[in-house]
């Protein structure tokens, strides 16, 4: 009978430590990598929902950056200066919510028209001081509910990465 026990004995073993691994079924599913949310960041310290210091270093390392200097959170996003693979030193700006990394040199995929087109779409009111400056649109406009912000945009898809009230 002993020799019966121990296969069902050590089946069950596994099955119970591989069913401890699962998330319990209750758990919230995380939410989907594409989507967009827009943060109000008060250009002091990041808010919730952004990014912690590390995941920032992760990204950065991700995008094939080394040897990370002076990171630190102004301006909204997290701004450092960091060494990549051709060993030459990038100014980078990095968004907090998504991790995306914006190098201050690289040229912007949309032109100041589309970059207006994009927040008049998302509701934004009035886009003026459209300049693309570090790595990213810097805006001026009125939030859908019509106060005062200032916008940092994605050079790539328009998304807003930062804002602030003015």
């Amino acid at each position: 009978m002993n020799k019966r026990m121990l296969p069902l004995l050590l089946g069950l073993s596994v099955c119970s430590a591989a069913m401890a691994q699962n998330a319990p079924t209750n758990a919230p599913a995380p939410a989907a990598a594409t989507q967009m949310t827009t943060t109000t960041v008060t250009w002091a310290t990041p808010t919730s929902g952004a990014l912690s210091q590390d995941a920032i270093e992760t990204s950065i390392a991700n995008a094939g950056y080394k040897e990370v200097e002076g990171l630190a959170f102004k301006d909204g996003v997290w701004r450092t200066k960091a060494r990549g693979g051709n060993k030459q030193w990038s100014k980078l700006a990095v968004g907090p919510v998504t991790g995306r990394v914006y190098p201050a040199d690289a040229p912007s995929a949309l032109n100041a028209d589309e970059v207006k087109a994009k927040l008049t779409t998302a509701g934004y009111q009035n886009p003026t001081d459209v300049k693309f400056d570090a790595g990213l649109w810097s805006v001026a406009a009125k939030s859908p509910q019509g106060s005062d912000i200032h916008l940092l945009v994605d050079p790539t898809d328009g998304s807003v990465v930062a804002q602030s009230r003015d």
